[in-house]
């Protein structure tokens, strides 16, 4: 495969996945800061589309306005020279010691409000930029002991706040969405809304849940033992996949971080199988942390990696689903028959209910001797990915 990402392709990349030091908590940095500029020219140089923020990853926490003002203006000439776009924002909730019990639903009420009015700062300046989604990750938003949290105040303080960041989005007359990140656990022992259905119920509870949707990262959904690929096709089921974040795990442990694809493979090809073919028109954003072993050129590595791993899962996606012998054995496995309505066009539930060939005259015995096929189709899928089919 010869082909290069292109900005058609809708990749970005957050500012603190290129920029990460490479500390760890057991090891001190291995890499010098990256200045915010370098990285909008380096990854529009390797064929990305856009970059994302974190308000601390511009503009380090506390700086006075002048230079605040200073690095958006230098941000903002960058993006212009290298043609890009800021398509995602989101707010650090979690760095600094005042988030320690969490931002919207810590303890002390003076945190909870500190954490709007730092939200809602960010939030002017996504707009300024022409961001379309504002993420919210909860990552101190949960407890390390139960005796900690009064879970229901917790889940009342959470929706509260996030009615009034959606609330403050209409009053600006900003053109944003809000899009919850869930992770089951780390940095907190756990996290409140861990999972894709835990924040999809959630926003069901919202007064402006239609503002609202989801940001799931293959990492989080696998940590918790997960079908990504599950998740991701309920959240575009339910209109609510507002954006997404792609690397790679390898399954339930600490959040790897890996290059996407460099975790469960096959996950990574349905993934994208998916994405192509369900109608998902959003950035195909990477949340990844380069390698610690690695000096600022293997960053760079690292970013094109994330993009052409992209790329081949797409073209192998491709030619699976364009492949004739795929086509039969879905047909034989009755993929096409799972797209037709169980009830008839026009038939009622009393239809159904007089009905004796769906049940009495069924013959289960026959029924349950069918072979579905499903291994079948598996390995055409396992031969496809691995170039064994053209």
């Amino acid at each position: 495969m010869t082909a290069r990402p292109t900005r058609q392709d809708r990749f970005s990349f957050g500012l603190w996945t290129v920029g990460w030091r490479a500390n760890d908590p057991f090891g001190d940095p291995t890499r010098e800061p990256l200045d915010a500029v370098e990285a909008v020219h380096r990854l529009a140089e390797l064929g990305a589309w856009g970059v994302t923020f974190h308000d601390d990853d511009l503009v380090p926490f506390g700086s006075a306005d002048t230079e605040r003002d200073r690095r958006i203006a230098r941000f903002r000439s960058a993006l212009e020279g290298a043609g890009m776009v800021v398509p995602m924002v989101t707010t650090n909730l979690f760095g600094h010691p005042v988030f320690k019990d969490g931002g919207l639903t810590s303890n002390d009420r003076s945190v909870r409000r500190f954490a709007l009015r730092k939200v809602m700062r960010n939030m002017d300046l996504a707009a300024e930029l022409g961001a379309r989604t504002y993420v919210l990750w909860g990552g101190r938003e949960g407890s390390e002991t139960d005796a900690a949290k009064d879970v229901l105040a917790a889940l009342d303080r959470y929706a509260e706040g996030i009615d009034t960041l959606a609330q403050y989005v209409l009053d600006q007359g900003y053109d944003l969405r809000l899009a919850l990140e869930p992770k089951p656990n780390e940095p907190r022992g756990d996290i409140l809304l861990p999972t894709i259905g835990h924040a999809l119920a959630f926003i069901a509870r919202l007064e402006h849940g239609e503002l609202v949707g989801v940001n799931p990262e293959v990492g989080h959904e696998q940590m918790a033992g997960l079908n990504f690929v599950h998740g991701v096709g309920q959240a575009l089921w339910t209109g609510k996949l507002f954006h997404i974040d792609l690397n790679g795990q390898r399954g339930p442990r600490y959040d790897q971080d890996m290059i996407f694809g460099h975790g469960d493979l096959l996950s990574a090809f349905f993934l994208v199988d998916l994405l192509e073919s369900g109608g998902y028109d959003g950035p195909r954003h990477f949340d990844y942390k380069p390698l610690r072993t690695e000096g600022i050129e293997g960053v760079w590595q690292s970013a094109a990696a994330n993009m052409r791993s992209y790329l081949l899962l797409r073209e192998r996606a491709a030619a699976f689903r364009a492949d004739p012998e795929v086509r039969e054995a879905k047909r034989d496995a009755g993929l096409d028959e799972l797209s037709r309505p169980t009830l008839a066009a026009g038939e009622s539930v009393a239809d159904l209910r007089t009905d004796r060939t769906a049940y009495e005259e069924f013959d289960a015995e026959a029924a349950a001797a069918r072979g579905y096929g499903f291994v079948t189709l598996s390995q055409l899928a396992l031969e496809h990915l691995i170039g064994a089919r053209g």
